[in-house]
């Protein structure tokens, strides 16, 4: 990865990945590793990264057998920004 990945735009990334430039779990590990870096931010109540790695790799098979989308394997985040009454 030339540029870090969280200066790329998802169009790059989804070129990037399905040319094998790097992997979905590649991808998905920088994301959570820059997550865990600025874990005293707060920013995340709940970070499944067990689940993320493993949708990864199934985004992997997916490039990898021509099934997929133009957002396979692009990393996501929600933040929920509502609040419970």
């Amino acid at each position: 990865m030339g540029v870090a990945p969280h200066q790329q735009s998802i169009a790059e990334h989804g070129r990037a990945l399905r040319a094998r430039e790097y992997s979905c779990v590649e991808l998905t590990r920088h994301f959570l590793a820059r997550m865990e870096a600025a874990a005293d931010l707060n920013a995340f109540i709940t970070v499944t990264a067990e689940r993320a790695l493993a949708q990864a790799q199934q985004a992997d098979r997916r490039i990898s057998a021509g099934d997929d989308t133009p957002l396979t394997g692009i990393p996501l985040v929600h933040k929920d920004i509502c609040r419970a009454p």
